[in-house]
């Protein structure tokens, strides 16, 4: 059976590998076996193998943070899933072509769902849902500004805010991102500039946002708080330049603006699992219903690992890269 695994840290074509790896064998009390139809690549799995995340792995090691696939068998005791179901793995290794694991390592997807879709769900759906959630209470109306609005999140934000009735001001770094994210919902979409707050309250007749999402850190974080009512507060998720998050002193204690930070990784171990089950159900059904859709722009299989982390790491790309571990 094929599986990818890290073999040390470094630049992530040439520290990652296919190889052979013994099956799962057959499933045991409360557990699944479970044969992985797609599986993302994303930022953060890049960030890992490079040594710049949290935390550095110790290799070699079986990797890969997102999957979907197919429950194949189930052990004595299992009731949540079922040979034939459809499910999400929230497992953190899932660059193979078969896991066995708990079934509380999984959740259950509809029928209905397209598994690369699926595959796509845990991290980048559900960080756009929860800091749509957790830090501010919009109603609709309600004005939310991002910056990397071209992003898997960014994307996800925009989709799952209009659908919440929420208007987005979406701050890109390049013109031809203008026209495609409009057609997509977003209310504003706008490019980055030292006049930005300016440009916005014309686009929005001087409403101000209720809710700042920072993916880029930098000076950028100053120029989306300027569009932030008092009181306000901007979410970093990610750090794409490597300056810190700026914000001037007037920003923060004449008019009270905050900056708070959000990791996934450390937000669910704070919600149960039927809180975890009922999010990714949540987000399910809007891929099922259309809300949610992805652009894919290449798939690889495992055999082609090398190239396809290559391929994540491009820039101006125009979709995630997925694996196929099983053709």
């Amino acid at each position: 059976m094929k599986a990818v695994e890290l073999m040390s840290v470094g630049p992530a074509p040439e520290v990652v590998r296919c190889i052979e790896v013994d099956e799962p064998g057959a499933p045991g009390v409360g557990e699944i076996i479970v044969e992985l139809a797609a599986c993302s690549i994303n930022p953060a799995d890049l960030m890992i193998f490079e040594g710049n995340y949290a935390a550095i792995p110790e290799t070699p090691c079986p990797i890969g943070i997102e999957g979907a696939g197919i429950v194949m068998a189930v052990g004595d005791g299992v009731s949540l899933v079922g040979v034939g179901d459809k499910v999400m793995s929230l497992y953190r290794a899932n660059w193979s072509q078969q896991l066995r694991l708990k079934e509380t390592e999984v959740v259950r997807l509809p029928d209905g769902i397209d598994l690369e879709q699926a595959a796509m769900l845990k991290v980048n759906a559900a960080t756009a849902l929860l800091m749509l959630k957790k830090y501010v209470d919009l109603v609709p109306g309600d004005w939310v500004i991002q910056d990397a609005a071209n992003s898997g999140v960014g994307k996800n934000l925009i989709r799952l805010a209009s659908e919440k009735g929420y208007k987005t001001i979406n701050v890109v770094r390049r013109e031809e991102l203008i026209a495609p994210l409009t057609a997509m919902g977003g209310d504003v979409v706008i490019l980055d500039g030292e006049d930005l707050a300016e440009r916005v309250s014309a686009a929005t007749g001087g409403a101000k946002a209720k809710l700042a999402i920072d993916c880029i850190s930098g000076a950028i974080t100053m120029r989306l708080a300027d569009c932030l009512a008092d009181g306000s507060i901007v979410i970093n998720y990610g750090q794409l330049t490597d300056d810190p998050c700026m914000l001037r002193p007037d920003q923060v204690f004449f008019r009270d603006i905050r900056l708070m930070g959000f990791w996934l990784a450390k937000m669910m171990p704070t919600m149960t699992f039927d809180e975890i089950v009922a999010m990714y159900q949540e987000l399910a059904d809007r891929v099922v219903d259309g809300t949610l859709e992805v652009a894919v722009e290449a798939t690889y299989p495992l055999e082609r690992i090398k190239d396809a982390v290559a391929h994540a790491g491009r820039y101006k790309r125009d979709g995630k890269i997925l694996l196929r571990p099983n053709g």
